[in-house]
């Protein structure tokens, strides 16, 4: 499995952005997603995530409202609406894939497959 997000760039506070995952490789349909931070000197951190069927989604207390996750198994693809963007969402987003769970899990170690992260800079 190989993943691929982009959208990032540069925005300012209350704007948004919509970030991408594009998936290559096994059935993208089977695994679970999610999408992760991780800002300057702070550990990576659990943003959002999707079960396999995008019936079922889970989001961090502090992006509840503001962000959404979303997925076109048709296109082999995950998204990651952004809305009143905030300085403290600045972070690389990375996306990530599980196909050992069905649905969404907070823990990054749940996730075998990784993006290489795409950088989201809010100024105030």
């Amino acid at each position: 499995v190989q993943l691929q997000a982009s959208g990032g760039g540069l925005v300012q506070a209350g704007g948004s952005l919509r970030l991408s995952c594009a998936a290559s490789g096994r059935s993208f349909s089977s695994y679970a997603m999610g999408w992760f931070r991780q800002a300057p000197g702070k550990e990576r951190e659990f943003v959002a995530g999707i079960s396999y069927s995008g019936g079922h989604t889970m989001y961090a207390d502090s992006e509840k409202g503001r962000f959404t996750i979303s997925r076109d198994n048709a296109k082999n693809t995950m998204y990651l609406q952004l809305n009143s963007l905030k300085p403290d969402d600045t972070a690389v987003y990375y996306c990530a894939a599980s196909i050992t769970i069905t649905r969404p899990l907070p823990q990054s170690y749940e996730y075998e497959y990784w993006g290489q992260g795409t950088l989201v800079t809010v100024s105030s």
